[in-house]
C-alpha cells in the first residue's frame, strides 16, 4: 500500500467529510427522545425481572420472611 503524505491525506479526509449525510436537528432531537425512552423501558423491564425473580428465590428457600 503506497503512504500518502499529510496534505493529500488531509484533502482525502475533506473529500470523505463532504459525502456524509449529516442529521437535522429534528432528527437529533426525535433520536434523543427515542434513546431515552427506550432506556427507560429497558430500566422498568429489568427492575420488574429482578423483582419477580427475587419474590420467587425467596419463595423457594424461604429466606426473608
Amino acid at each position: 500500500m503506497p503512504r500518502t503524505n499529510p496534505g493529500q491525506f488531509v484533502r482525502q479526509v475533506r473529500q470523505e467529510i463532504g459525502k456524509v449525510t449529516w442529521p437535522s436537528r429534528k432528527e437529533t432531537v426525535i433520536s434523543t427522545v427515542m434513546v431515552f425512552i427506550m432506556a427507560s423501558l429497558a430500566a422498568v423491564f429489568f427492575l420488574l425481572v429482578d423483582w419477580i425473580l427475587a419474590e420467587g428465590v425467596q419463595f423457594i428457600f424461604g429466606l426473608g420472611g
